[in-house]
């Protein structure tokens, strides 16, 4: 399993991504904006850019991202 394209640690469990917040200029370049909850695994995937969103001091921080499946918001996996 490869990981995913990017990880983004965060401190706060409720995120949003529009997947360009980062690209100057890149709102055109993005999805729509997606609030996304990062439950006790973790960690949570955006369903639209696959970004992975670690919890800084959750029991996915510091793991393998290979070893994760997939976890979108929502989703029983």
């Amino acid at each position: 399993m490869q990981p995913p394209p990017e990880l983004v640690r965060t401190s706060h469990a409720r995120i949003a991504c529009d997947g360009a917040s980062d690209i100057p200029g890149g709102a055109a370049l993005g999805h729509p904006r997606v609030f996304l909850q990062i439950d006790e695994a973790g960690y949570v995937d955006c369903g639209y850019c696959d970004r992975r969103f670690i919890l800084i001091g959750g029991p996915a921080d510091g793991a393998d991202a290979t070893k994760l499946h997939d976890h979108g918001d929502g989703q029983d996996s």
